[in-house]
């Protein structure tokens, strides 16, 4: 490779002199130009993608697919063992860190293919759904939120990939799990969402997959620059290079962030406070009979007595209560056999839809508030109380 300088050097980074490789991995930064730019060449062929990267992305892809159908944490981690190295996502870190305007564009074409296809695993494996409807999709909402947990894993595996990728010529198996890991099942969740219109992972993941990797080769970015990775020249076209790149990578976590936040997608489901309902007794009247006294006279009167009338007394009929679903940016919500989200999912609400409430007061279970529903096709089932809106009367819509 010759993109980083005009000198020439061997195709072959094993062909470089041994005494040189040595001295190259021991020192953070090698001492004249000419290690740099070979110990540059060599850590770039390590971070390049070969066909076997885009043949196990695919797998993986399969793999995490039916782990979330499943909503098997054993596949998914299966899924992850199956999973390249993730070089290319190193080598977008290479090419910013080092200005490198085509390194970057060939390392990001080469991760958008494997991801391409990933996000092609979940369309397959939402295609399944027709088959047959998945009772739980836990594992696949989770992965579509924004997760402290999850950022911890991805940035682990992103430094630690970085590092033993420039710094030993070992695969870094271990944290590549990681980092596959935490990009990949967002986007198979994206893919099974887009095909089989199931609300809250279409668009979330693909907004949690968009902001994972701009922070993830931001962070290994960061790793390379402590490494003692440069632009091999101070001034002129890569160190311009490294503040355009750095620009790019940054403006795209920060767009995702304000999506995420201004849309209200893909974070997690805030749990309101719940209503509690005051009820103010009605007075109730009671019809009191009062005896008349006798009145002594000495004319016999003939004194009618008083047959007492039953009262009917109507009993009021409760006023249907209605509600319209609004889930906002995903699209519907689930209705479930029991309250909770560890329940059986019978079907989904589509957002607008209006539903009849049939509980007075809602049922906590899981710090969530749930209400038992009759949908217009004559379904009854348990949806979030947060995600419908009330005081509709019967007829509206």
């Amino acid at each position: 490779m010759n993109q980083f300088n005009s000198h020439a050097v061997p195709d072959d980074p094993n062909q470089l002199p041994p005494a040189r490789r040595r001295r190259a991995r021991r020192l953070l930064v090698p001492l004249d130009v000419d290690e740099r730019a070979d110990f540059t060449d060599e850590v770039a062929h390590r971070a390049s993608a070969s066909f076997d990267f885009f043949l196990f992305s695919l797998l993986a892809g399969l793999v995490f697919g039916v782990g979330l159908l499943l909503d098997s944490p054993a596949l998914l981690l299966l899924g992850a063992l199956l999973a390249p190295i993730m070089a290319p996502a190193v080598g977008i870190s290479l090419g910013t860190v080092l200005g490198s305007m085509r390194f970057f564009g060939r390392s990001l074409i080469a991760l958008a293919i494997g991801s391409a296809l990933v996000f092609l695993a979940g369309i397959a494996a939402g295609y399944a759904t027709q088959f047959f409807y998945p009772e739980q999709l836990n594992q696949a909402q989770l992965h579509s939120q924004l997760s402290p947990f999850n950022f911890l894993v991805l940035a682990i595996g992103s430094i630690f990939t970085c590092f033993k990728l420039a710094r030993s010529p070992n695969r870094p198996i271990l944290a590549s799990v990681a980092l596959a890991y935490g990009l990949y099942v967002p986007l198979t969740a994206a893919g099974i969402g887009f095909i089989a219109d199931i609300p809250f992972l279409f668009p979330d993941g693909l907004v949690v997959f968009t902001i994972y990797l701009a922070w993830s080769a931001f962070l290994g970015a960061l790793t390379l620059a402590i490494l003692g990775f440069r632009p091999l020249t101070l001034f002129g076209y890569s160190l311009g290079g490294v503040v355009t790149l750095t620009s790019v990578i940054l403006l795209i976590g920060f767009g995702g962030a304000g999506v995420a936040i201004g849309g209200n997608v893909a974070l997690p489901t805030p749990v309101p406070a719940t209503p509690t309902n005051t009820f103010t007794p009605s007075p109730t009247y009671t019809l009191t009979h009062t005896p008349i006294p006798p009145t002594d006279t000495a004319t016999p009167t003939l004194t009618s007595t008083p047959t007492p009338t039953a009262t009917l007394t109507m009993t009021p009929t409760p006023t249907p209560v209605f509600a319209v679903v609004e889930a906002g940016a995903g699209g519907g919500a689930y209705l479930r056999e029991d309250p909770g989200i560890q329940t059986t999912i019978i079907g989904v609400v589509s957002n607008g839809t209006i539903v009849q409430v049939l509980t007075d007061q809602p049922v906590i279970e899981g710090s969530t508030s749930w209400h038992q529903v009759l949908t217009p096709d004559d379904r009854q089932g348990w949806v979030m109380e947060m995600l419908m809106q009330f005081n509709l009367e019967e007829g509206e819509g």
